[in-house]
């Protein structure tokens, strides 16, 4: 099935934001790495990696608003809702077990690549419910 001009635009979004990232993030380490980056150029590259990864949150956004199809909008939100509730989830069992010294401390950045991972499984849910992904899976 042909992807909605929703859809398309969202995957160019993603695509723009993720090479960026891509960019940044990996050039950035490498620049660091090699004594190339001052703080402040530090601070910037950290900076622009963190709005990449909102922009994502942006164009998610963006694709349910746009979207047209309430079907494919369905399934867009409720993979957010199974992402949300997941990410969060986990954050909490993992924020309480750090409080008592039970694990380490971890980054906050992760708690957005754990939204990210629940995407799937919110897609898995979509699929196992209603026997397909979505367009954008």
């Amino acid at each position: 099935m042909a992807k909605s001009p929703a859809q398309r635009a969202y995957i160019r979004r993603l695509a723009a934001l993720m090479s960026v990232y891509m960019i940044a993030i990996i050039g950035g380490m490498f620049a660091k790495r090699a004594g190339m980056l001052n703080q402040p150029a530090t601070i910037a590259v950290a900076l622009l990696s963190g709005v990449c990864v909102a922009g994502v949150f942006w164009a998610i956004a963006r694709l349910i608003v746009e979207e047209k199809d309430e079907f494919q909008r369905m399934l867009i939100v409720r993979q957010a809702m199974v992402a949300t509730g997941f990410s969060l989830s986990i954050a909490a069992i993992h924020g309480f077990l750090s409080a008592f010294d039970v694990i380490a401390k971890t980054d906050l950045y992760w708690a957005a690549v754990l939204w990210f991972f629940g995407l799937g499984i919110g897609a898995v849910v979509n699929r196992i419910q209603f026997g397909t992904w979505g367009q954008c899976a």
